[in-house]
Protein backbone atom coordinates (compact mmCIF):
# COMPACT_ATOMS: atom_id res chain seq x y z
CA UNK A 1 0.00 0.00 0.00
CA UNK A 2 1.55 3.40 -0.96
CA UNK A 3 1.59 5.98 1.28
CA UNK A 4 -1.15 8.04 -0.61
CA UNK A 5 -3.25 5.18 -0.10
CA UNK A 6 -2.89 4.96 3.88
CA UNK A 7 -3.69 8.70 3.80
CA UNK A 8 -6.74 8.72 1.98
CA UNK A 9 -7.43 5.27 4.04
CA UNK A 10 -6.93 7.87 7.68
CA UNK A 11 -8.98 10.64 5.80
CA UNK A 12 -12.15 8.35 5.11
CA UNK A 13 -11.41 6.80 9.01
CA UNK A 14 -11.74 10.03 10.30
CA UNK A 15 -14.67 11.11 8.35
CA UNK A 16 -16.13 8.01 9.61
CA UNK A 17 -16.24 5.99 6.19
CA UNK A 18 -18.42 8.56 4.65
CA UNK A 19 -18.48 9.03 1.36
CA UNK A 20 -17.09 5.94 0.49
CA UNK A 21 -16.97 7.06 -3.22
CA UNK A 22 -14.52 9.58 -2.28
CA UNK A 23 -16.63 12.48 -2.43
CA UNK A 24 -15.99 13.29 1.38
CA UNK A 25 -12.40 13.17 1.13
CA UNK A 26 -11.67 14.96 -2.34
CA UNK A 27 -13.92 17.69 -0.83
CA UNK A 28 -11.84 17.82 2.55
CA UNK A 29 -8.40 17.68 0.33
CA UNK A 30 -10.25 20.83 -1.76
CA UNK A 31 -10.56 22.69 1.45
CA UNK A 32 -7.24 21.85 2.65
CA UNK A 33 -6.01 23.96 -1.21
CA UNK A 34 -8.50 26.51 -0.25
CA UNK A 35 -6.74 27.23 3.13
CA UNK A 36 -2.89 27.01 1.92
CA UNK A 37 -4.88 29.82 -0.74
CA UNK A 38 -6.11 31.72 1.87
CA UNK A 39 -3.54 32.23 4.25
CA UNK A 40 -1.04 33.20 1.58
CA UNK A 41 0.57 29.54 1.17
CA UNK A 42 1.86 26.88 3.26
CA UNK A 43 3.54 29.29 5.47
CA UNK A 44 0.96 31.74 6.16
CA UNK A 45 -1.34 28.44 7.46
CA UNK A 46 0.67 27.03 9.46
CA UNK A 47 1.55 30.75 10.73
CA UNK A 48 -2.13 30.32 11.57
CA UNK A 49 -1.64 27.28 13.29
CA UNK A 50 1.64 28.36 15.21
CA UNK A 51 0.02 31.49 16.61
CA UNK A 52 -3.46 29.18 17.88
CA UNK A 53 -0.73 27.74 20.21
CA UNK A 54 -0.12 24.33 17.47
CA UNK A 55 3.81 25.51 17.19
CA UNK A 56 5.15 22.21 19.03
CA UNK A 57 3.19 20.06 16.63
CA UNK A 58 3.65 22.22 13.59
CA UNK A 59 7.30 22.10 14.25
CA UNK A 60 7.39 17.95 14.10
CA UNK A 61 5.06 18.07 11.18
CA UNK A 62 7.46 20.32 9.18
CA UNK A 63 10.57 18.42 10.87
CA UNK A 64 12.01 15.04 10.03
CA UNK A 65 10.90 12.91 12.86
CA UNK A 66 7.53 11.76 14.17
CA UNK A 67 4.59 13.54 13.51
CA UNK A 68 3.06 15.03 16.54
CA UNK A 69 -0.75 14.27 16.38
CA UNK A 70 -3.55 17.50 16.95
CA UNK A 71 -6.79 16.94 17.34
CA UNK A 72 -10.22 17.87 15.67
CA UNK A 73 -11.05 20.21 18.87
CA UNK A 74 -7.87 21.91 18.21
CA UNK A 75 -8.17 22.23 14.59
CA UNK A 76 -11.29 24.00 15.29
CA UNK A 77 -10.20 26.37 17.47
CA UNK A 78 -7.13 27.37 15.15
CA UNK A 79 -9.35 27.42 12.14
CA UNK A 80 -12.72 28.95 13.76
CA UNK A 81 -16.15 27.13 13.92
CA UNK A 82 -17.27 29.09 10.75
CA UNK A 83 -14.58 27.78 8.41
CA UNK A 84 -15.11 23.81 9.67
CA UNK A 85 -18.62 24.18 9.03
CA UNK A 86 -18.06 25.81 5.48
CA UNK A 87 -15.27 22.66 5.15
CA UNK A 88 -17.99 20.10 6.44
CA UNK A 89 -20.91 21.81 4.33
CA UNK A 90 -18.06 21.19 0.93
CA UNK A 91 -17.33 17.89 2.27
CA UNK A 92 -20.92 16.73 2.75
CA UNK A 93 -20.31 14.99 6.33
CA UNK A 94 -20.79 16.92 9.95
CA UNK A 95 -18.44 19.71 11.30
CA UNK A 96 -16.75 17.30 13.64
CA UNK A 97 -15.78 14.64 11.37
CA UNK A 98 -14.48 17.73 9.07
CA UNK A 99 -12.19 18.70 12.17
CA UNK A 100 -11.41 15.32 12.34
CA UNK A 101 -10.78 14.27 9.19
CA UNK A 102 -8.79 17.49 9.17
CA UNK A 103 -6.36 16.18 12.26
CA UNK A 104 -5.72 13.20 10.69
CA UNK A 105 -4.89 14.69 6.89
CA UNK A 106 -3.09 17.95 8.09
CA UNK A 107 0.02 15.93 9.79
CA UNK A 108 0.49 13.68 6.98
CA UNK A 109 0.45 16.02 4.52
CA UNK A 110 2.24 18.89 5.48
CA UNK A 111 4.87 16.42 6.50
CA UNK A 112 4.83 15.22 2.62
CA UNK A 113 5.08 19.29 1.23
CA UNK A 114 8.25 19.28 4.01
CA UNK A 115 10.04 16.54 2.94
CA UNK A 116 13.57 18.10 3.85
CA UNK A 117 12.50 19.84 6.98
CA UNK A 118 11.65 22.93 5.35
CA UNK A 119 8.91 24.96 4.12
CA UNK A 120 8.65 25.30 0.25
CA UNK A 121 9.23 29.30 -0.82
CA UNK A 122 6.20 29.97 -3.29
CA UNK A 123 2.14 28.84 -3.62
CA UNK A 124 2.71 27.48 -6.75
CA UNK A 125 5.12 24.75 -5.41
CA UNK A 126 2.28 24.02 -2.97
CA UNK A 127 -0.44 23.89 -4.77
CA UNK A 128 0.92 21.67 -7.54
CA UNK A 129 1.52 19.61 -4.95
CA UNK A 130 -1.37 19.34 -3.33
CA UNK A 131 -3.42 18.98 -6.64
CA UNK A 132 -0.43 16.04 -7.24
CA UNK A 133 -1.87 14.67 -3.81
CA UNK A 134 -5.64 14.87 -4.92
CA UNK A 135 -5.19 12.95 -8.04
CA UNK A 136 -3.04 10.59 -6.73
CA UNK A 137 -5.60 9.73 -4.08
CA UNK A 138 -9.08 10.67 -5.51
CA UNK A 139 -8.09 9.82 -9.10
Amino acid sequence: MSLLDQLAGQAMSALGNKGADGEASSGLMASVMELVNQHGGLPGLLQKFQESGLGDQVASWIGTGANAPVSGEQIKDALGADTITQIAEKAGVAPDAASGGLAALLPQLIDKLTPNGQVPEGNDLVSQGLSMLKGKIFG
